[in-house]
């Protein structure tokens, strides 16, 4: 017997444990929907354990969690874990063979699941925080879906949540039982907390110092107004250090916690104090673990996620407002023991706008190591799996683009030896490509001592920097992944070359290995400005150490909204041997002859990426290249770039009339159709000045079909013959409306307006004053002299007596002279 029923905590939890245990006997498998408090995490286990006889896993979200529900779990049978109660994360693992309940993370399960699909020797797993959504988790519970169906029927799942989001959980899992445990937890008193002045909202990684000093200003509020412990909940482990610092001299003890702290220190923050304490956490203290002794809880309303730029190639965490989900189970870590208060650093207004549920992490994060997992399991788009959310298929594409580029896939998205050796090594593709392929350039444990600080997220400004600050911490979680990863090398050994490198060029070199697209080099020497290899600008912080350096590879980036520039967070210096050696995969040699820059240019250009490191010129190039960067030229500048002469303007408007009336076979002279077509005769023509000789009329003319080439006088005449004798020009500017703008003694006896276009179309009619003014506008020239003309002669008549203005304009004499008497 593991444990007697009736010797489990006395949790909210116990009185759904048979519900949980027939659902699971008559199903196969079921989800559980329980609050935060009650037991599901370290009771359930124990309870499925006992009652089906056989080996439990329980997965949870976070190692601090999994290591903390195996203790609990295992001081509940009077034992130290690693005996009936186990537990293995990443680089730790404490079981035996009398173990009958392991927690792992759901990273662990996805890997274990990779090596031996059947889960033999395991009878019932249990999803722990479904609801958070995690990558891993989703995986594992596709993952186990299809093992049930295809390979062990026998083997139970039982999925729990603490929201009320079970449905769909029950659906993927095959339309299975929910059972729901209601809980009578203590009340939790809201006080609306917001800043007194206004904060810069979190971009990035970064977070207001003012909000940060509010929420140190709120703790100390906790302290006065009750008793007990404050858990106050920040974004980052950066975030928990600056309040820290600003809590000092507070009459309780200080405890940090996050997943960046060794074990041991993880362990002693969840284990109840001496004296009141203030425990500073990130969102590892949201659930699946009890923090003793808090009767308030702090909370900054923010959150730590991935977030994935696929335009640039920048994949990091950012902060962002908490979900009222998340705030809801935040809340609750205070009612746990006793009535508590929540702070909240924000409005009630604010709240309500909040989102309503955490977004998964599916949607925004990067997802190479997600489809990597994908591959192994033989599902490379996963559209077959019982995913809770399909992955974005851009993002998808771009992560299986970049498992290609590592070797991982081949071009049907299989999986590759290189592509096991890789997921062998318990590290994001990228992390694992450094690992195995710097190993044999600057030797093993030189790879995964900066491997290890790349995954920790422990890099500097100045990578070297931090590199050797971390030499000098022996016995930290660092120390033991550098162990993990010198391990995972030892089962794939590669010669070792090049291991002559400095410290600086070795973790540039693996650094660039991981990220070859961040490769950079800077604008100018001396300037904090880089172009990466991928074409994304970044420049380093004022304060740089490694300002003037002139290559360097890039850790870390992060973008603000719409800034056009990244920051660069930490990097290494690079010189251009190395970098070429590390972003070798970018590297290319090309023939280029286009419009670059507003010219054309020929050159032959060696590149890294977008990276130019020589270049050329080609004193003789292809003339058909040439003439083909001369059009692209006219498409991405416009026809300015030709010289239009009077000539070929007026015959470019006539074509225009033309063709806006008859439509073919008269061209289209338009913009964009002479942007596109094939119609100047280049020549000799080989640079952007040449176009400004070219003879436009001519290329024009050509564009007309010999079958209608006669007909353009006819159709759109120059000029047109008037009453007086003279050949007036005629503006074809609009061609929906042509304009004859001709002095109106010279129209007298002229009773119908003049037509273009075979009769189609009449021409709009300027008729001027002696002095060339409008005097009148008309394509109606009967009803003009009828209606218009005798009020234009009272006004005119005065002003220009030395002109005709006849009584009678049907009968007058057209006349471009003066009459010197008068009329």
């Amino acid at each position: 017997m593991l444990i007697a029923p009736d010797a489990l905590p006395d949790l909210p939890i116990r009185p759904v444990l048979p519900a949980v245990s027939a659902a699971l006997a008559a199903h196969g498998a079921a989800v559980l929907v329980a609050p935060p408090g009650t037991g599901k995490t370290t009771v359930v286990p124990l309870a499925v354990a006992e009652a089906g006889g056989g080996r439990v896993v329980v997965a949870e979200p976070r190692r601090v969690a999994a290591r903390a529900a195996a203790r609990r779990m295992a001081a509940l049978l009077g034992e130290e874990a690693g005996e009936r109660i186990g537990f293995t994360v990443r680089g730790e693992r404490r079981v035996s063979a009398r173990t009958r309940v392991e927690v792992v993370t759901t990273g662990v399960l996805v890997r274990r699941l990779h090596r031996d699909p059947e889960l033999a020797g395991t009878d019932v797993v249990i999803l722990d925080e479904c609801h958070e959504r995690h990558l891993d988790s989703d995986l594992a519970l596709a993952f186990l879906v299809e093992v049930r169906a295809a390979l062990r029927p026998g083997l139970r799942v039982l999925a729990t949540s603490a929201t009320a989001e079970a449905g769909r959980f029950a659906t993927l899992l095959g339309d299975v039982p929910v059972v729901a445990a209601e809980a009578a937890l203590h009340p939790v008193d809201v006080s609306w907390c917001p800043p007194p002045r206004p904060v810069t909202p979190p971009h990035g990684l970064r977070v207001d110092p003012r909000l940060l000093d509010h929420v140190a200003a709120t703790v100390r509020r906790a302290l006065a107004e009750g008793d007990g412990d404050v858990l106050v909940f920040l974004p980052g482990a950066r975030e928990i250090e600056t309040v820290a610092g600003l809590l000092r001299g507070v009459d309780a003890a200080v405890v940090p916690l996050h997943g960046r702290q060794p074990g041991a220190i993880q362990d002693a923050a969840l284990r109840p104090g001496r004296g009141r304490r203030v425990v500073l956490a990130t969102a590892v203290a949201e659930s699946s673990l009890t923090v003793p002794g808090v009767r308030a809880v702090v909370d900054a309303g923010l959150s730590r996620v991935p977030r994935m730029d696929h335009g640039r190639g920048l994949g990091a965490l950012v902060t962002v407002p908490v979900s009222r989900a998340a705030a809801v189970q935040r809340a609750g870590r205070a009612g746990r023991e006793a009535p508590g208060r929540v702070y909240r650093c924000w409005s009630q207004a604010q709240h309500d706008r909040l989102p309503a549920q955490p977004e998964p992490e599916v949607a925004a994060a990067d997802l190479t190591g997600f489809a990597l997992d994908l591959a192994l399991w033989g599902h490379p788009d996963g559209s077959s799996l019982a995913l809770p959310d399909a992955p974005p298929p851009g993002a998808l594409q771009a992560a299986r683009a970049t498992l290609r580029a590592l070797g991982a896939t081949g071009d049907d998205g299989r999986i590759t030896p290189r592509g096991r050796r890789l997921a062998d090594a318990g590290l994001h593709p990228r992390l694992a490509r450094a690992l195995l392929d710097g190993a044999a350039q600057v030797g093993a444990r030189r790879a995964a001592e900066i491997v290890a600080l790349l995954d920790a997220d422990r890099a500097a400004d100045d990578l070297v920097a931090g590199w050797r600050r971390a030499r000098a911490d022996r016995d930290g979680p660092w120390t033991a992944e550098v162990r993990r990863l010198t391990a995972a090398l030892d089962r794939h050994p590669a010669a070792e070359a090049g291991v002559r490198l400095t410290d600086d060029l070795a973790a540039g070199l693996v650094v660039g290995l991981a990220y070859p697209e961040r490769v950079a080099r800077a604008r100018e020497p001396g300037s904090r400005a880089y172009l990466m290899a991928g074409g994304t600008a970044a420049e380093l912080g004022g304060g740089s150490k490694l300002a003037g350096t002139t290559w360097v590879a890039v850790a870390d980036a992060d973008r603000a909204p719409g800034a056009r520039t990244a920051r660069i967070r930490s990097a290494a210096p690079l010189d251009e041997a190395t970098a070429r050696a590390a972003a070798e995969t970018l590297a290319v040699t090309a023939t280029e002859i286009g419009w670059i820059d507003g010219d054309v240019v020929a050159r032959r250009v060696e590149r890294l990426g977008a990276i130019t490191l020589a270049e050329r010129r080609i004193d003789d190039p292809d003339r058909e290249l040439v003439h083909a960067a001369l059009r692209e030229g006219l498409r991405r500048e416009g026809l300015a770039l030709l010289t239009w002469t009077r000539t070929a303007t007026a015959l470019r408007e006539r074509l225009a009339f033309a063709h806006a009336t008859l439509g073919g076979p008269w061209p289209d002279v338009s913009d964009a159709a002479l942007a596109e077509a094939d119609w100047l005769e280049l020549g000799s023509a080989r640079r952007r000045a040449d176009l400004a000789r070219l003879d436009v009329a001519t290329a024009l003319r050509r564009l007309v079909p010999w079958s209608v080439a006669g007909r353009l006088d006819e159709v759109a005449p120059e000029r047109l013959p008037v009453p007086s004798g003279s050949a007036v020009r005629v503006d074809y500017t609009d061609p929906a409306a042509p304009v004859l703008a001709v002095k109106l003694q010279e129209t007298f006896g002229w009773q119908d307006t003049p037509k273009l276009a075979g009769g189609r179309v009449p021409v709009v009619l300027h008729l001027l004053s002696p002095a060339g003014r409008p005097l009148a506008v008309t394509s109606d020239l009967a009803s003009f002299w009828v209606n218009a003309y005798p009020q234009v002669r009272g006004e005119m008549r005065g002003r220009y007596p030395r002109h005709p203005w006849p009584e009678d304009p049907a009968t007058a004499v057209p006349t471009r002279r003066t009459n010197r008497r008068g009329q």
